[in-house]
Parts: structure tokens; sequence; C-alpha cells
């Protein structure tokens, strides 16, 4: 057995210092308590990313097939602490008056991200289902963090019934695969199919392909994504939206990739519906919504048909540069919401924001970027993201398809450009504002990038094309 220790250092890091801040969190002074989380947690996503890069060249099997070390999973890794960073730099001005809460949020949040490492670095069904049960539980205790909001109670709730519903058929689907191959190695069983029973490993894929939509919030397993946006804190939203998107793509990946590579005609099919199903209902819908979270919550929906979209055509590549595009952009649209709102009054409407650009222009000027990207106005990274699933599905020769995504980012266009208006256009209901030197710098750091990395999204891709 190799036991390479380097290949499990990130995680080893993140259970060493969860149960230190756990510590931290129950014995330091109330007063300082919130300040010292926070900055334990932040040392600790740094921490792990930097020995996340130095296990950049290792790859393989590690600890009995349990852990997969490759370019892939580190740069999931990377991209899961860099977000995390910016999620809790976000989410510090919202707790401060509660210090509390600031500190179970930074400590489930931790452990959360280490269920993500342990997810897109396995190597068997076993470890797969223990990090993404790690990763959901403590996203269960966040959705009712803020217990005293109107529909915090109910989307805890709704999240959490779901979510064991889902777990359950994922964890069903791999005991059929598991009785179908009689194996729990993902590599071993896409490598070596044979001697497998065809018709329960086919109905072991459509139990798994169902979990894994719920975790993107697919149709038709979306009913709880609008709901948690509207009824979770924004903090809370904001950490949702992002980075699990990232390990969620990294379960997908192994699975249908890996473990059903052999048989993706199957699954394929399956992968199709659930897109254009997402894509229609998700833009449509949320045309008609007044809920600032509850509409990005059905965008969230639409920019998941367009992720399976690329995985329905095999453009992983693409799939990965959109997952990544899609988190920088949610990133920045919460973290406005985040910044303009405190732990007493939150951004809930779109009408919240008018004559935004009367009180605040930077900040309107940033939101403007930000929403430019989700549309898919060129040359952010929403645009090129969007353009290359288009191009894989020609190349594939789904041409009709690739006019259907085109003709759902034209009408996702409309209500994001919708808000634009609002801010831009309406009178202002509040006077003039203004917001601290380091929530302004995180905020324009992370609109710029939007469009930075748009004008050069050779960059992006060609990191998303060399690892896969």
């Amino acid at each position: 057995m190799n036991t390479n220790m380097w290949a499990i250092m990130p995680e080893l890091i993140l259970l060493v210092m969860s149960c230190v801040v756990m510590f931290a969190h129950l014995f330091w002074p109330k007063a300082q308590e919130a300040q010292v989380t926070y900055m334990l947690t932040q040392a600790t996503l740094l921490a792990a990313a930097g020995v996340a890069l130095k296990t950049w060249g290792i790859a393989g099997l590690f600890w009995a097939g349990h852990v997969v070390a490759s370019p892939l999973t580190t740069l999931l890794k990377l991209g899961i602490f860099v977000t995390v960073v910016f999620v809790f730099a976000y989410a510090k001005s919202y707790f401060n008056s509660d210090s509390r809460r600031a500190s179970e949020y930074y400590l489930l949040g931790l452990f959360s991200v280490m269920g993500m490492c342990v997810l897109v670095s396995s190597g068997t069904m076993l470890s797969l289902y223990l990090g993404l049960e790690l990763l959901s539980l403590p996203l269960y205790a966040m959705v009712a963090i803020v217990p005293s909001r109107e529909y915090g109670s109910e989307a805890a709730m709704k999240y959490f019934v779901m979510g064991a519903l889902a777990s359950g058929m994922l964890l069903f689907g791999m005991s059929l695969v598991y009785g179908s191959t009689g194996s729990l190695d993902l590599v071993a069983m896409a490598v070596d199919p044979t001697g497998t029973t065809q018709t329960l490993l086919l109905i072991g894929l459509v139990f798994i392909v169902v979990g894994i939509a719920f975790k993107f919030g697919a149709v038709p397993f979306h009913l709880w994504l609008p709901d948690v946006y509207q009824g979770a804190a924004q903090p809370v939203v904001l950490f949702i939206a992002c980075a699990p998107k990232i390990a969620a793509f990294g379960m997908l990946y192994l699975l249908l990739s890996n473990l059903f590579g052999h048989v993706s005609f199957e699954w394929e099919g399956f992968i199709f519906v659930m897109a254009v199903l997402s894509l229609i209902l998700g833009n449509v819908t949320a045309l008609v919504q007044k809920n600032i979270k509850r509409l990005l919550g059905y965008s969230a929906i639409a920019h998941v048909g367009f992720i399976f979209l690329a995985v329905y055509a095999g453009a992983f590549a693409s799939a990965l540069y959109y997952v990544f595009a899609y988190v920088l952009m949610t990133a920045a649209a919460f973290g406005v919401l985040v910044i303009l709102s405190n732990a007493g009054v939150e951004i809930e409407t779109i009408d919240s924001l008018k004559g935004l650009n009367k009180r605040n222009p930077w900040i309107a000027f940033l939101l403007l970027l930000i929403f430019f990207s989700l549309a898919g106005v060129p040359p952010t990274i929403g645009f090129y993201a969007k353009l290359s699933v288009l191009m894989a599905l020609v190349n594939e020769g789904a041409v009709l398809v690739a006019v259907l995504g085109l003709l759902m980012s034209v009408v996702g266009a409309y209500y994001y450009l919708k808000i634009i208006k609002v801010v831009y256009f309406e009178d202002a209901v509040e006077g003039p504002f203004t917001i601290s030197r380091p929530a302004s710098a995180l905020l324009s750091i992370n609109a710029m990038a939007t469009w930075l990395l748009g004008l050069t999204p050779g960059l992006l891709m060609g990191l998303c094309l060399s690892v896969m």
C-alpha cells in the first residue's frame, strides 16, 4: 500500500486545524472569538493551498486506492481554497455584531471544505461517499444559522430532507454498482468493466445521476435551490453557491468519466434532458422573480444547464472552465449583496438596489461588470465560458442544441439587464453610503477578475485542458 503523506496533507491540515478552531471557539473570550476564529480559518485555508501547490507533480493511487492524486484534483482543491478565502472575507463584515454565529459559520465551513477535498480526490466509492456527506452535513446546519429569518428554518428543513433523499439515492446506486462489479475501486471498474451485470449497472447509474443532479441543482431535482437561496442568510448562500459547485464537478467527473466511461451512451441521454430542462426552466422562471436571491437561484439552475451541455458534448475541460467562471461571477454577485447588507437588514428584493449608482457609483459599476459577465456580454469570462460550451456542441454536430443555448442566453440577459436598469435609472430610496476599504478592495479584485480573465481566456482554458 502506497502511503504518500503529501497526497493527503491538505486534508490533514484541515482536520487538525478544524479541531483547533473548534476549541478556540469554545474557550476564547467572547469579545475576540470571531476575530480569532476568522484569522485561524483563513490561515488554515492558505496553508492548505500552499501544500496543495507542492503536490502538483504527484500523480497516482494512494492509501489502498482510496486517494487519487493528479493535477486535476490539485486544481480543484486550489479552486476550493481560493473561493472559500474570498467567501469568508466577504462574510466577516456581516457577522461583526454576532461573534457566536460567526465562529460557528467559519467552523462549519472549514469542515465542509475538508469534505470537498476528500470528495475530489476519491479513488473509491467509499471515500467518495464519505467526502460527500462530510461536505453536506455542515451545510444543513449553516442554512439554519440565523433562525430568526422568516424562511430560514423552512429552508434548512427542505434542504436537509431533500439532501438526505438524494444521498440515499446516490448510496443505493453505488450499492447496485458494487453488486454488479464486485468492486468499490473507481479506476479499476473504469479500466475493466468486463464481467459486470449490465442491467444492474445501468439501474445503479440512474440513481447515481440523480444524486449528482441534486448536488448541482439541475431540473427536475432543483426544488430545494430557490428556497434555500431565499431563506438562508447572505453569507450562507454565498458559501453554498460557490465552492460546493467545484466539488460537485469533481464528483461528476469521477463517476461519469471514469466509472461509467464505457457506457457513456447511456448517461449522456439523462444529462442532455436535464441540461435542456434546466436551461429553459431556470431562465424563464427567473424572468418573473422579485426577490434577487431567488432570481440568482434560478439563474444558477440555468448555468447548470450549460455545464451539463458541456458534459453531454464530452467537453469536460469546457465544463470545468464554466464551473470556475460561474463560481467567480457568483462570488462577486453575492459578495455585493453581503457587503450591502448587515446582520439586521439584508438586500432581499431587486427594488432594494434602486438608484445604487447615485448612492455609491463604484459599487454600481462593479455590479454592472458582474451582471454583464453573468449575462455573457463580451469580453467577460462569462461570454467565453458560454462560447466554449456552444463551440463544443457545434463540433459534436448538436447545432440545434447550441441554438437553444444561445436563445436561452438572450432570455437570461434580459433579467440581468433589468437589475442594471434598476441600479442606474431608478431613483434612490436612501442617501449615499460608503463601505470599508478592505471590503471595497476585495469586491474590486473579484469583479475586475471577471473582465481580466475574459480578456485573456486562454490562460484559464489552457490550464483546464492541461489537467484533463
